[in-house]
């Protein structure tokens, strides 16, 4: 077997790494984010704002379905990378077997359990009478194709894993293109509304399974033997308690995403609905790069430990830390000077009928300062982030899981639950940086204990 690149990862600068990690990971996750906005756009200019809010309430289950693939290719990486690390070649291999056969089977499960009983799911996750056909319709289709995302989101994890970021980010890339030129063409050309942009989400799982699938029969270092494939308690119970932060995270993500849903169409109205539906893209995209460095800094950190490097692996928190801080506080400052400008690519400036006309004016009024509100705390929140993936990189999956909740779980939720009684749907923007601020305090706390005690106290082998 010819020599490996993930050895470049206990050898090469940081600041080198982490950049050829994180740029990658960043322009995947930018386009993959351009991808969901675009998406949102064309649904929102070329079906109507009320689509918006049909997709907002389907995302939080499906992507939790999606995120069995994400927390399994997250949690199982951080064992592989160890391996590969510590020169391991076979456990890796058993690893990464593991991990397509947990994938398959939980999340291929739970995509036929939402399926029978879809009916029931729409309804508890807060769709309003208005768009709750077009919500059923973008929700079967999706369903559909879900287990190709969830062993997408596994396998491309795993590529990072092995030191190949370059094809990830590819795996990205191909899939976010093809839905975009499918929306065009299903919604705007052939005039299928909500069910062309059901099938043009579809077929980009589709081209992303298919890219995936060549790159581990072509071009991977892991080749896998039909053994690799048969579940060994140890390596599931490795990989489960690392993956278990990861999909805890999700988990409160979706559900996070269905009461945010609820909360809003009782204190308010679907068009309130569509405004969080704006502003959770603005997440996604925003963020983009702050994202990319703490994917970037995973597989440099879990590697650096297993080969007991410590002192590589307080270099790749330190300079971590700072590249995402500088891009944090250059995200804040642009979303603070133009919130306009980003509500306002969502919605038809083409007329319409009247209600449309007049929703799309009720959005734009509302989501501008909501969306200041949700960015508010950007700047700090990289601590955050990297403490609770510096956890998970090196195999800690209790303080991992603890810290990845603080922001959603500990805080956001119960805020959420608290504010909007008194204050209406406001309660729910300003809630987020609230919760921003206080997880951030915690997670610093912990991380800087773990550097000053533990990592300064190690020696390297």
């Amino acid at each position: 077997m010819s020599k490996k690149q993930s050895t470049a990862l206990g050898t090469e600068p940081i600041s080198k790494l982490l950049v050829k990690q994180a740029v990658p990971a960043s322009i995947g996750i930018l386009v993959m984010s351009l991808n969901m906005i675009v998406d949102t756009i064309f649904v929102g200019r070329w079906i109507g704002p009320q689509a918006i809010s049909a997709i907002t309430v389907v995302i939080p289950f499906t992507f939790f379905i999606a995120a069995i693939g994400l927390a399994v290719g997250i949690g199982g990486s951080s064992v592989l990378s160890r391996a590969l690390g510590a020169g391991d070649e076979e456990k890796a291999l058993r690893v990464f077997g593991n991990q397509i056969t947990i994938t398959t089977l939980i999340s291929g499960s739970l995509a036929i359990i939402g399926l029978v009983f879809q009916d029931f799911f729409i309804e508890f996750f807060g769709a309003a009478d208005s768009y709750k056909e077009m919500a059923l319709t973008y929700y079967r289709i999706v369903l559909y194709g879900i287990l190709m995302l969830a062993l997408c989101m596994m396998g491309n994890n795993v590529i990072r894993a092995e030191g190949k970021p370059k094809f990830a980010m590819y795996a990205m890339i191909l899939p976010a293109v093809g839905n975009i030129l499918m929306d065009y063409i299903l919604i705007k050309v052939l005039g299928y509304g909500m069910e062309g942009a059901a099938w043009a989400t579809f077929i980009s799982y589709g081209i992303c399974f298919g890219f995936i699938f060549w790159f581990f029969v072509a071009k991977s270092e892991l080749r896998l033997k039909l053994k690799s494939f048969k579940l060994e308690p140890t390596i599931f119970k490795e990989i489960s308690g690392l993956s278990g932060v990861t999909l805890a995270r999700q988990g409160i993500i979706s559900v996070l995403g269905i009461l945010l849903n609820n909360v809003l169409i009782t204190y308010g109205d679907a068009l309130d609905q569509a405004s969080y539906g704006i502003i959770s893209r603005m997440l996604m995209f925003a963020l983009f790069p702050v994202i990319g460095v703490t994917q970037g800094f995973m597989p440099i950190a879990g590697y650096n430990y297993g080969a007991k490097k410590y002192t590589r692996v307080r270099e790749t928190i330190n300079t971590s830390i700072k590249y995402a801080g500088i891009l944090a506080l250059l995200i804040f400052a642009i979303i603070m000077s133009f919130p306009d400008f980003f509500v306002s690519i969502f919605l038809s400036d083409k007329g319409g009928d009247a209600q449309t006309i007049a929703d799309n004016a009720e959005i734009f009024a509302r989501t501008p300062n909501a969306l200041r509100w949700v960015f508010a705390a950007t700047p700090i929140i990289v601590v955050q982030l990297i403490g609770s993936a510096y956890f998970q990189s090196i195999g800690k999956a209790v303080p991992a899981l603890l810290l990845s909740l603080t922001k959603q779980g500990f805080f956001l939720i119960p805020l959420i639950l608290i504010l909007p009684p008194f204050i209406g749907v406001w309660g729910v923007w300003i809630a987020f940086p609230i919760a921003d601020v206080l997880s951030t305090v915690v997670t610093g706390f912990f991380l800087n204990k773990e550097v000053k005690t533990k990592l300064a106290l190690q020696e390297e082998g």
